[in-house]
């Protein structure tokens, strides 16, 4: 454990854009990648949000951990069925990470798939350590 703590020296917002099915959970077929870590002492990442270009059907989308070698599922967040008009918003989804998560330098990232053919807006709030 650090004697102290690590805060966000640089805010940044990441932003990824991902269209194509995937309905992998073992890190295999069309991936995206949100954030990539920076040198020493790495990247905190402490908010994702999802948000619909478009209508949605029941599905999922899914983050992956990559240290470099591995992409392993960390966590899905389910999408609904949303028909966006004049007075209903397109679907949209928000993870607070609770303690952050940090990516101690430049081989990790965190990667993004939907388990649909549709549009979807993933934007991550952060910063260099």
């Amino acid at each position: 454990m650090a004697a102290t703590p690590l805060f966000i020296a640089t805010p940044q917002i990441w932003q990824a854009q991902v269209t194509a099915a995937n309905t992998n959970r073992d890190g295999t077929g069309t991936l995206v990648t949100l954030v990539t870590g920076n040198t020493t002492p790495g990247t905190r990442l402490d908010k994702i949000r999802a948000q619909a270009a478009g209508s949605t059907t029941l599905g999922i989308i899914r983050y992956f951990l990559n240290d470099g070698t591995n992409k392993r599922l960390i966590k899905e967040r389910p999408v609904l069925a949303v028909t966006p008009s004049a007075s209903a918003p397109a679907f949209e989804d928000e993870w607070t990470l609770q303690d952050g998560l940090v990516l101690p330098n430049a081989s990790w990232s965190i990667m993004v798939g939907t388990h649909n053919g549709e549009t979807f807006n993933i934007f991550g709030f952060g910063g260099n350590l």
